[in-house]
C-alpha cells in the first residue's frame, strides 16, 4: 500500500474512473482536473491501482473541508479509510469541517472526530 499526500499527479481521468465505482455519478473530465487542482489530495494505490482518496479544500487559515473520502468497496473494512483521515488530520494546514452520509458516524466517531454543527445545503 503507498498513500502519496498533496498527489499533484492524480489524473482526472483515473480519479473519475475510481469516484464511478463508489459514487455513481455524471462527471465531466474538464471540471474534475479543475476541481482536483484546487484541492490538497490524499491517495492510496495498491499494484499502482488507485483505491482510496480524500480530498481537502482550504483556505490556510480560517476553514478545511474534506470534500469526500472514497475507498474502493473491496477495499473497504481494511483500515485505508481510517489511514486516510489521519493523514489528512496532520496535513490539513486548518482545522476540518465535513459532512457524513447517515451510517458511517461510527467510523469517523471511532478515528477521532467530533460530531459538531448541523450542515445546510443551498442548492444552485
Amino acid at each position: 500500500m503507498r498513500y502519496i499526500v498533496d498527489d499533484k499527479n492524480l489524473d482526472a481521468e483515473i480519479f473519475i474512473s475510481f469516484a464511478s465505482k463508489v459514487w455513481q455519478g455524471e462527471y465531466d473530465i474538464e471540471k474534475t482536473k479543475k476541481a482536483l487542482n484546487k484541492t490538497i489530495n490524499i491517495t492510496a494505490y495498491e499494484d499502482n491501482k488507485l483505491i482510496g482518496c480524500i480530498r481537502i479544500l482550504s483556505d490556510g487559515y480560517y476553514f478545511g473541508t474534506i470534500t469526500e473520502l472514497l475507498v474502493l468497496p473491496e477495499f473497504q473494512n481494511k483500515g485505508i479509510g481510517s489511514k486516510l483521515l489521519n493523514l489528512a488530520k496532520e496535513n490539513s494546514p486548518t482545522m476540518l469541517y465535513f459532512g457524513a452520509k447517515p451510517g458511517v458516524e461510527e467510523f469517523y466517531e471511532k478515528n477521532g472526530c467530533e460530531k459538531g454543527m448541523q450542515a445546510y445545503i443551498i442548492n444552485k
